[in-house]
């Protein structure tokens, strides 16, 4: 079937309203709840913290990650893994990538046989190289999995501007489900069916959001930018493809769009924490202040040693990880990015590997 197809079949007829479980009281998780229920679906929002759940569903707010953004009338704030997760068709996994095996082990015996699963975490686990969507599949085997991933800041979404996110699956039944919960007049999902592509889309370029906000506190104009997410891009692809992944899908919303994005807005934490060590400022530090989790940093730690393993030429990375964990200063790097090796624009045109 056609993604046109599944895009019209989902929004074709009303749905039937279905429970859904979103794991994950941050920003993200927060927003997705809320339009599933805004969409007429019992929704339950688990977080690890019973203080905060409780307080949350008696203010009708998750006040301490997205403020007066007011939760729908089917939308319920627990503590209760059983509770949330327990006869769920739907449940999306929006924890940070350094709890997600532990949260999934977690809801294993409550999870029903036909669920759903959604990954929309942006991470990599480092034993292994595993993505989240993989993590699932080992733990909760037998079920149909799924990504959603695109250029979704949280805050914009709360603020209903138009906003576009992809879902990604093997699964054709998983991904009108998706779709015909999540679609809203300002929230339009996307169907593909390279799941690992767009999962490595979304956990790869964090790190280059990094490098952007670094540029920028460094005082670099457009032209810089404009070279820095291009070969972005071709790195980010150049990986995904040796890994398995289709390049064309990193031209797509999951791929050049949630790049920019991130490079380009300090809404997003990754740019935030590149700004501040551009200043100078220690990564402890930065990170400390910041008061939630910027995946880019540990992906940075897993991507550098998997390109190197596999002998992907990734330039900016290795730069990148120089700066952070070896203690390079930013301007040396720089400099050996420019004076490093010129070889072909657009990666798969039959040129030669850089």
């Amino acid at each position: 079937m056609s993604e046109e197809k599944l895009q019209q079949d989902a929004t074709a007829a009303p749905v039937k309203p279905i429970k859904v479980a979103v794991l994950g009281g941050g920003s993200f998780g927060t927003a997705v709840a809320n339009i599933c229920a805004h969409n007429g679906h019992p929704t339950y929002l688990w977080m690890r913290h019973k203080d905060r759940a409780l307080l949350c569903q008696r203010d009708r707010e998750n006040a301490h990650y997205v403020p007066g953004y007011r939760f729908a009338d089917l939308l319920n704030a627990t503590s209760d893994l059983a509770e949330a997760v327990g006869d769920a068709t739907l449940v999306f996994v929006s924890v940070p990538s350094s709890g997600f095996r532990e949260v999934v082990q977690k809801i294993k015996p409550f999870v029903r046989e036909d669920a759903l699963l959604v990954s929309t975490t942006k991470g990599i686990e480092g034993a292994g190289f595993t993505l989240m969507s993989e993590i699932l599949e080992e733990e909760i085997p037998g079920h149909p999995i799924g990504v959603l991933s695109g250029p979704n800041f949280a805050k914009e979404i709360i603020e209903q501007q138009q906003t576009g996110s992809v879902i990604a699956s093997d699964n054709g039944t998983l991904i009108k489900r998706v779709q015909s919960v999540l679609s809203s007049g300002t929230f339009r999902v996307y169907a593909n069916r390279d799941r690992r592509g767009v999962e490595l889309a979304g956990a790869l370029k964090n790190i280059y959001a990094i490098i952007s906000g670094m540029a920028t506190a460094l005082g670099a104009g457009s032209n810089t930018h404009a070279m820095l997410i291009t070969r972005s891009l071709a790195e980010m692809s150049r990986l995904a493809n040796k890994l398995g992944a289709n390049p064309m899908t990193f031209l797509g919303l999951a791929g050049v769009g949630d790049l920019i994005l991130t490079c380009t807005s300090d809404l997003s934490r990754n740019y935030r924490v590149g700004y501040a060590l551009g200043q100078g400022r220690a990564l402890d530090d930065i990170v400390k202040e910041l008061g939630q989790v910027a995946e880019g940093v540990n992906t940075l730690q897993v991507v550098a040693q998997k390109a190197k393993e596999m002998d992907v030429y990734m330039p900016l990375v290795k730069g990148l990880y120089a700066v952070i964990f070896q203690g390079l200063p930013i301007k040396d790097a720089a400099h050996k990015l420019m004076v490093g090796e010129q070889n072909h624009d657009v990666e798969f045109m039959g040129a030669s590997d850089e």
